[in-house]
C-alpha cells in the first residue's frame, strides 16, 4: 500500500489545527488505498522516509527558520536518503507570528538538494489559522494523498 509520511513539529495550536486539517485531508474518504503515517520530526527518522512514497512537512518557522526539530530530521535522513527518494511528491505548510519566509526558503533548499517534487506552493499562516488557511492545509493533505496514490496506480 502507498505511504504518505507526515513529519511535523507541532509546540503550539496553531500547528496544531494546521496538522489536524492536513491529515484530515489525507485521509479523506475519496482517496482510498494510502497508509498516513504521522510522526513528530524528532522520532521520523531514515527508515520511515525510505518506505513512504511522498512527504507532508510542517513546521513553525522560529527566528526566521524552520524548527530545529524539522532540521534535525532532514540531518539524520539527508544521505541516507538522497538517491532513493528523488522525485517524490512532497507539500509544506508552515506558521510563524511575523514571517514565514526564512522558513520556506530553508525546507526549499534541502528539498531541492533531495530532489523531491514540491506538489504546490506552500502553505504559509501568518497569526492564528482562520477556516481559508485550513482549507487549504485540508486541500494540500488530499492532493499528496491523492499524489502518492496515483505514482502508485491507484487513482483517486
Amino acid at each position: 500500500m502507498p505511504r504518505l509520511l507526515v513529519v511535523h513539529h507541532t509546540p503550539s495550536p496553531a500547528l496544531q489545527a494546521m496538522l489536524e486539517a492536513a491529515v484530515s485531508g489525507a485521509r479523506t474518504d475519496q482517496i482510498e488505498g494510502v497508509e498516513v503515517v504521522v510522526c513528530p520530526a524528532l522520532t521520523a527518522a531514515a527508515v520511515d522516509v525510505l518506505t513512504a512514497d511522498g512527504y507532508l512537512l510542517g513546521t513553525p518557522a522560529n527566528i526566521g527558520y524552520m524548527s530545529g526539530a524539522l532540521k534535525h530530521f532532514f540531518d539524520g535522513i539527508y544521505y541516507p536518503c538522497l538517491e532513493a527518494t528523488r522525485r517524490r511528491p512532497y507539500g509544506l505548510y508552515v506558521h510563524g507570528a511575523s514571517d514565514t519566509t526564512g522558513a520556506v526558503r530553508a525546507v526549499e533548499s534541502i528539498t531541492t538538494g533531495l530532489a523531491w517534487r514540491a506538489v504546490r506552493p506552500p502553505i504559509c499562516v501568518i497569526g492564528p489559522p482562520d477556516q481559508a488557511d485550513l482549507e487549504a492545509c485540508w486541500e494540500l493533505g488530499a492532493l499528496l494523498a491523492a499524489e502518492v496514490a496515483s505514482r502508485s496506480g491507484l487513482g483517486g
